[in-house]
């Protein structure tokens, strides 16, 4: 029997997507500030401290639960969605950029799932959002995402987002896969997290893939996003930084 509230949901869309949550009287759904698409009438909308799970008792508890999200780079609040009517009623929830909403069964997944900073969207009432520590300086340092990751912890359904398209990778005991670290979404706890080094001069001068890769070792599952919103961003600074090639040949200025 899960200890978190139970929750029915439909993801719509395909490149550009949103979730739509179907709560009974008295269940809560908690989210991100800022992903709110629309709800029924009968639902009641509150900011909370933290993550609203229970955990943490008194002001002061409270507090520390806000203060771990802040170094996680989210806001300081998160806000829940209770239906307080008879019979089912909706809310949604839209991702902030195009790519894919995945869905975490956290009882199936071993109950924790460490996930990228940015990544979560909403859950089930219970669920603890928290930090992870890298345990390792070199990983903290050059992994990409710093020493502080984000952990879903208990037994209902989480649900983050990522850019461009979703793969699903279940890797053996010992199986170790070599990833961009921004294309790391998100993966279960026995998965091993640390970075190696590019090897080759020539590759790490002139590859123009970073000086390392993330090797995540199995046994577990893994998640990965094609297109990084970071990867995105720094493309739309440099294509509107300056003249494109196309566009400050020498031709381009003759005909001007």
């Amino acid at each position: 029997m899960r200890k978190n509230h139970e929750i029915d949901y439909r993801i719509f869309g395909e490149e550009l997507q949103c979730i739509e949550i179907e709560l009974d009287p008295q269940e809560t759904v908690v989210a991100e500030s800022g992903s709110f698409m629309y709800m029924d009438e009968g639902i009641q909308m509150s900011t909370i401290f933290g993550d609203g799970s229970g955990q943490d008792s008194g002001i002061f508890g409270k507090l520390m639960s806000a203060g771990k999200r802040m170094l996680t780079g989210e806001s300081l609040f998160m806000t829940a969605f209770t239906s307080t009517v008879p019979g089912k009623q909706k809310v949604a929830f839209a991702a902030p950029y195009a790519g894919k909403i995945v869905a975490l069964d956290l009882q199936e997944l071993g109950g924790k799932i460490i996930c990228q900073k940015d990544a979560f969207l909403c859950a089930a009432k219970g669920v603890s959002i928290g930090i992870e520590f890298q345990r390792k300086l070199g990983t903290g340092l050059f992994g990409g995402e710093g020493f502080i990751m984000e952990k879903l912890e208990g037994d209902g359904m989480a649900f983050v987002h990522a850019g461009g398209h979703i793969i699903e990778k279940e890797l053996a005991v010992g199986e170790t896969l070599r990833v961009d670290t921004g294309c790391i979404v998100a993966f279960t706890d026995r998965v091993n997290y640390d970075i190696q080094f590019v090897k080759g001069i020539k590759n790490m001068v002139f590859g123009g893939e970073g000086l390392f890769f993330a090797a995540l070792r199995g046994p577990g599952k893994v998640w990965l996003q094609s297109l990084p919103v970071s990867r995105l961003a720094s493309r739309i600074l440099a294509y509107g930084s300056g003249p494109r090639k196309e566009e400050g040949s020498i031709l381009g200025r003759l005909v001007d």
